[in-house]
């Protein structure tokens, strides 16, 4: 079970994506539909740099819960 803290940070992470997706889109007007497989495919890889540059942990960026 993730805590609030936890599930707010992954909707933080999630939303911000997918707004900078829409941002991007020639004339930034027309929304996209939600795709939580490239937001992941973005995430994963923000959250590769951040690691890899010491800005935070993976649990930090985007909590998950290990299987």
């Amino acid at each position: 079970m993730f805590t609030n803290q936890q599930t707010e940070q992954q909707d933080r992470v999630d939303n911000a994506i997918y707004d900078m997706i829409c941002n991007v889109v020639p004339g930034g007007v027309e929304k996209i539909e939600w795709d939580i497989e490239l937001i992941g495919t973005i995430r994963d890889a923000i959250s590769t740099y951040l690691v890899d540059k010491d800005v935070c942990t993976e649990q930090e960026f985007y909590p998950y819960k290990k299987i």
